[in-house]
């Protein structure tokens, strides 16, 4: 791998450990429920604004090692992320112009879609969470895009 290629990486790398730390940590049950999803966010982000760095392979990756940090079946989280990471990278041109609420409400769109996926999945494995505070980490999620945007584009800028 040349160094050039390295330091480009290496943002995205820190930030998926941040927020694979993010997702694992534990929490007080009120705020548990809020959660967002810091690791889809992350993987969104990088999939819109540079998805030659990642794409389908960070997303796939990613969710390995979600699944295997959280305990759920073995390619759970990897399906839902590159499904949404493909449609992010197929949207990823128009997104890039998007004023930030435009891509805030795209993001919780990908982000509803996620949650639907694992909750397809779960039902299928006799898992089902039926209730409606399943949602609501696609809405906090969404309503944090800005921030965590912000963020990682500084993160980003600076190599």
């Amino acid at each position: 791998m040349s160094r050039h290629l390295a330091l480009h990486r290496l943002p995205m790398i820190i930030t998926v450990i941040i927020g694979l730390v993010l997702t694992i940590v534990p929490l007080p049950e009120w705020f548990e429920i809020g959660r967002p999803d810091f690791l889809v966010l992350i993987v969104l982000y990088w999939s819109t604004m540079n998805p030659r760095v990642g794409g389908l392979t960070l997303a796939f990756l990613v969710g390995l090692m979600l699944d295997a940090f959280t305990g759920v079946v073995l390619g759970q989280h990897a399906l839902a992320l590159c499904l949404v990471a493909a449609i992010a990278i197929k949207l990823h041109l128009r997104m890039r112009v998007f004023p930030i609420l435009h891509q805030a409400m795209t993001i919780f769109w990908l982000l509803v879609l996620y949650e639907f996926v694992l909750f397809w999945t779960d039902g299928g494995t006799g898992h089902a969470v039926t209730t409606w505070m399943r949602w609501i980490p696609a809405l906090v999620g969404a309503v944090l895009w800005p921030i965590v945007a912000g963020l990682l584009g500084r993160a980003y800028q600076r190599t």
